[in-house]
């Protein structure tokens, strides 16, 4: 199970943009609102910065911006991203995401990425990362179990949800390792053989 922005995908220059110029639009100040974009999914970000407004109609402003993104914005699948995917069995793997999966979906079109048959994005859950919740219910959907499932993470909220669903987390694209994680590498491309290796049944040792 992958998430997406910074692990699949290098697009933290977009999700800064995006939510800067959605910040502008409504008076607040830029880099306390993408500050609390990073720990929240977009409703939650909203209660906490704007809760005086209707979240449908900031949503909706989110969604306009987004979409110009994918049209237009530039940004790249990381170093091995292609490779691993497209190694993977069809129905074996799938995202988790606290965006939206139409906007996924556009980034992957711009990148050649395959999408996988499950995709967990921010509305299909009550709870974001760092519940459970969200990878639960991908292994739910997968029809695996918790403890049989791999997770790969950048950010220390996907961490944790990993974690709290009971299982193993690696994590990738850090200099230094997210706290709790079982192997830490410090690219996506240096993870893509141990990564096939779990998908295959094998179990690598645990190095830190």
């Amino acid at each position: 199970m992958f998430d997406v922005d910074g692990t699949l995908i290098d697009a933290l220059d977009n999700q800064s943009l995006v939510w800067r110029t959605w910040a502008e639009r409504y008076g607040l100040h830029p880099d306390e609102v993408y500050q609390v974009a990073l720990r929240t999914r977009p409703m939650e970000t909203f209660a906490q910065v704007a809760p005086e407004r209707d979240p449908r109609e900031c949503l909706a402003v989110l969604h306009e911006l987004e979409v110009e993104d994918v049209r237009s914005g530039t940004y790249t699948a990381f170093d091995g991203a292609s490779e691993l995917l497209r190694a993977l069995q069809p129905g074996a793997w799938a995202l988790v995401t606290s965006n939206y999966e139409h906007r996924v979906r556009g980034r992957f079109a711009r990148t050649g990425l395959p999408v996988p048959e499950v995709v967990v994005d921010a509305a299909a859950v009550a709870e974001g990362k760092p519940s459970p919740v969200p990878y639960l219910q991908a292994a739910a959907r997968l029809g695996a179990k918790p403890e049989d499932c791999l997770v790969i993470e950048d950010a220390p909220s996907g961490v944790e949800s990993g974690l709290r669903a009971g299982m193993t987390v690696w994590g990738v694209n850090t200099p230094v390792a997210v706290d709790g994680v079982h192997r830490h590498f410090g690219s996506l491309r240096d993870a893509v053989r141990d990564t096939l290796a779990f998908a295959s049944g094998a179990r690598p040792q645990v190095i830190l």
